[in-house]
Formats: C-alpha cells, sequence, structure tokens
C-alpha cells in the first residue's frame, strides 16, 4: 500500500509541509510551473535548498510582489515582531545580509486591524539591511479578504477540481476555528491580503502534490505545538494559538521545552483535513525521503519529514459481528425478524443452518454492524427472536471503496458501481438497470452484463 508518513518533531507549517512533499514527486519542475501559472496576483514559487543541523533539504520560498510574506494568513491578530520572534533591537550599525523567511517562526499574518507599518515593531535607529523592506513599497495595497473570497478565488484556479475541493475543505475548517477562537461569525473572519495569498498558495500547493503523490494511505506522527507564549497584537497569546487547538481537536498533541509555536493554523488545518490517521511510524519499505526545512534555528533540526513508500496492508476499518443461535423460531418468524434488523440499520443479516443441543436443528445468526450500533442492535435481536444471549466479535475489516457513476453504453445510461483499494478494482453494472435492458432486448441477464461491460 501506497503510504506517506509525516514525521512533525518539530510542528508544521503550510509552506514546510508543501516542502516536503515537494522533495518527493517525480517531475518537480512541471509541479512549480503549474503552481506559478495560477491566478493567484504576484505569487511567485521558488524552491531553494536549506539545511537544519546539518540536514539538507527544501525550504519553499513562497512571495507575494517579490516580498516572502509569512506562512499563514489567518486572521490571528499577531504583532509581526513577536511572530518572527525577533526580540532584539537596532541601536547599532550594523548590515544584515539575510532575509526574514517567515517559516517557521510559523508565522502568522493574520492581522486584520494592525497597522502593517508597525507589524515590524524593530527599533531600527541605524542604517542596515534586510532581506525585506520595512515599508513594504511594492506597489500594492493591503487589503483583507474574507472566507467567501478565498473560496471564489479557489474555486476558479485552473487545478483539477478534487485538488480545489480539497483545498476549499482545509479553507472552511481554518475559518470555522478562527471564528471561534474570535468569537465572531464566520464571515466576519479577515485574512490580511499578502498572507492570505502566501497561505492559498502553500494550501493549494499541498492539495496538488498530493494528488500528484496518490498515496493510499496518510499516517501523521503525533504533533509538537510548542510551548509558552506569543505575542500579538491583542496581547499575550498562549501556544497553541486557540484557533490551532480547534484545528487539532481530537488529534495526537504534546508541548515540551521549544518555546515558540511550532505548529501553524495552516499546518494544523492540512494535518487534520488528511491524515488518516495518527501515531508512530509504521511498518514500511521506504523509497523516499523529503525534507520541508524551516529557516529558524532551533538545538534540534527543524524540519517536517515525509516518508514515502510501501506498508504491509492492513485492515482499514472495523466490524461487529452479533451472533446467535436459534433453534426454537418458525422459517418465517426467523424472516421477518431479520428483515426488521435490516431495516433497524445493521449492514447484513444473514443465517447459516446447524445442529443444536440434542440433535435439533436450527440457525445461525449472523448481523453485520458499525461498531457504533452494537448496543442498540443487540438489543433489538434480544426482542426480535427467541434467543436469550448474543455474542459479540469486533473484528478488523479490510474493504474496498464504493462509488457509483452512469456510463453510456448503446443502450442507454446504466448506472456502474465501482470498488477500489489495495490495489484491486472492481466493477459492476447495476442489477436492476441490466435487468430492465435484459428484458426489453429479450437476452439473458448474464449476457446483457457482459454486453455492458465491454463499453464501461
Amino acid at each position: 500500500m501506497k503510504t506517506l508518513y509525516l514525521e512533525c518533531n518539530m510542528g508544521a507549517a503550510g509552506d514546510m509541509l508543501l516542502s516536503a512533499l515537494y522533495e518527493l514527486l517525480e517531475d518537480k519542475e512541471a509541479f512549480l510551473d503549474t503552481m506559478n501559472h495560477l491566478p493567484l496576483p504576484g505569487v511567485h514559487l521558488e524552491a531553494e535548498r536549506g539545511v537544519t543541523s546539518g540536514i539538507a533539504g527544501t525550504h519553499m520560498h513562497v512571495t507575494v510582489h517579490g516580498v516572502e510574506e509569512g506562512t499563514d494568513g489567518h486572521d490571528h491578530h499577531h504583532d509581526h515582531e513577536h511572530e518572527h520572534d525577533h526580540e532584539h533591537h537596532h541601536d547599532h550599525d550594523h548590515e544584515h545580509g539575510h532575509e526574514h523567511h517567515h517559516d517557521h517562526d510559523h508565522d502568522h499574518e493574520h492581522d486584520h486591524h494592525h497597522d502593517h507599518e508597525h507589524e515590524h515593531d524593530h527599533h531600527h535607529d541605524h542604517d542596515h539591511e534586510h532581506g525585506h523592506h520595512h515599508d513594504h513599497d511594492h506597489g500594492h495595497d493591503h487589503h483583507h479578504a474574507t472566507p467567501g473570497a478565498i473560496a471564489h478565488l479557489i474555486d476558479h484556479l485552473p487545478l483539477p477540481q478534487e485538488v480545489k475541493d480539497h483545498a476549499r475543505g482545509v479553507y472552511d475548517a481554518i475559518a470555522r476555528a478562527e471564528a471561534q477562537a474570535h468569537g465572531c461569525p464566520v464571515g466576519d473572519v479577515h485574512y490580511h491580503e499578502v498572507g492570505a495569498l502566501d497561505a492559498v498558495a502553500d494550501v493549494t500547493g499541498v492539495c496538488y502534490a498530493l494528488h500528484l503523490l496518490r498515496p493510499e494511505r496518510i499516517v501523521v506522527s503525533p504533533i509538537h505545538v510548542g510551548s509558552g507564549t506569543v505575542r500579538c497584537a491583542h496581547g499575550i497569546m498562549p501556544v497553541p494559538a486557540p484557533a490551532t487547538a480547534a484545528l487539532l481537536a481530537g488529534v495526537p498533541t504534546y508541548g515540551g521545552a521549544v518555546q515558540g509555536e511550532l505548529c501553524t493554523p495552516t499546518g494544523a488545518a492540512l494535518l487534520a483535513h488528511f491524515a488518516d490517521s495518527f501515531g508512530p511510524m509504521p511498518v514500511m519499505c521506504t523509497q523516499k525521503v523529503g525534507y520541508g526545512i524551516g529557516t529558524k534555528v532551533f538545538e534540534q533540526a527543524n524540519c517536517v519529514r515525509a516518508f514515502w513508500g510501501e506498508s504491509a496492508e492492513e485492515a482499514n476499518g472495523e466490524i461487529v459481528e452479533l451472533v446467535c443461535n436459534i433453534d426454537d423460531m418458525t422459517a418465517e418468524s426467523l424472516s421477518f425478524a431479520c428483515a426488521r434488523l435490516l431495516e433497524l440499520g445493521a449492514l447484513d443479516v444473514y443465517t447459516l443452518p446447524g445442529t443444536m443441543k440434542k440433535g435439533r436443528s436450527g440457525q445461525v445468526l449472523t448481523v453485520l454492524c458499525a461498531p457504533e450500533q452494537e448496543g442498540d442492535l443487540a438489543r433489538h435481536i434480544l426482542s426480535l427472536t427467541t434467543t436469550n444471549g448474543l455474542r459479540a466479535r469486533r473484528c478488523g475489516k479490510y474493504f474496498l471503496t464504493p462509488s457509483v457513476r452512469e456510463a453510456e453504453t448503446p443502450w442507454g445510461a446504466v448506472r456502474v458501481k465501482t470498488a477500489q483499494g489495495y490495489g484491486v478494482t472492481h466493477v459492476k453494472p447495476e442489477y436492476e438497470d441490466v435487468a430492465a435492458l435484459a428484458r426489453s432486448r429479450g437476452v439473458s441477464l448474464e449476457e446483457m452484463a457482459r454486453d455492458i461491460l465491454r463499453h464501461v
């Protein structure tokens, strides 16, 4: 099974996830070409090599009108200086030849109230150069975007519909979390315009990279969220920030000694949206490892690692078997009970003949149901049959994912059921449609089904 394992020992931000997945792609140039031709005003992606604690990887340099604005465009009201943990004051003459790469300070451009000039609350009493200009004089205004505007932008991107659906799902989750965190309606959440475009590129890039990779299973490690506090435009905010905490509800997370915000809302939303499960790395034959590098320096490697390879087939679900022996019901009564159990939500019901105590002929009744239905259906079995007890077996379940599509054939439209997974695909035309065509053509069901399958 094609498996992707994401190791988030230093949290996750949108651009770090994008960088790690980018390293796994076969045709990296085609991916960047597609991303850089999207109608995202002024947005440009460039993959740069980076190093963290001696480990080489990729930093996806996302700029908007030539300026790298940050990894998150979501409304956290963060004061920009403290987003990037630049608590140094420049009261002396020196030159900085570095850029402020806003990536694993995990830096949110989420302020819909602050003055952008004062986001950078450095005291510049001297002449020096930074990799970006604090007046941001690059010919565009900093407005704000609503969730509706971002959704409209995503919907009109020339990307596969599946990619856009996933991107919309991620942004819907972020908007709900931000609204919950700030106590406002979802429609009142605002994203800083430049940061919003930066984050749209990260989100759509991750969704598109996963579309190209097509993993059958995504497992994510417990997520390191950091610790302490981060200063915002409205005061001191705890780590994880409220929106991030809301997005990670039900997800294994931990803090630790590292001070600062390691997991951003965008990173949290992407992981929660795509993960099939959370936990340790599964047994797998790794074929590639991608490193998404952050630019902030910690005592340990600041990166997201993406492991790509084959894992052993494992059960992809759970099912409950409710079983009892019955030797004192008529066939009609047992048939009625079986029909009622299906109506009450059982996934399947069947009986097998058996020989009971004292040589009596009987039936072994088996009812299949989802784990959450176990209690209700057990009570229904006791009330609808004569059994005084039953056995509950919780089993791992291997299943192919079902879907239904409509196929055009020489005889008209026919519904076709498909089931896929584990490298297997099953195709079967819908019985009622086949039967109707068989009757109209005066042929057997089997012959009609064979003819249909040759055209789907």
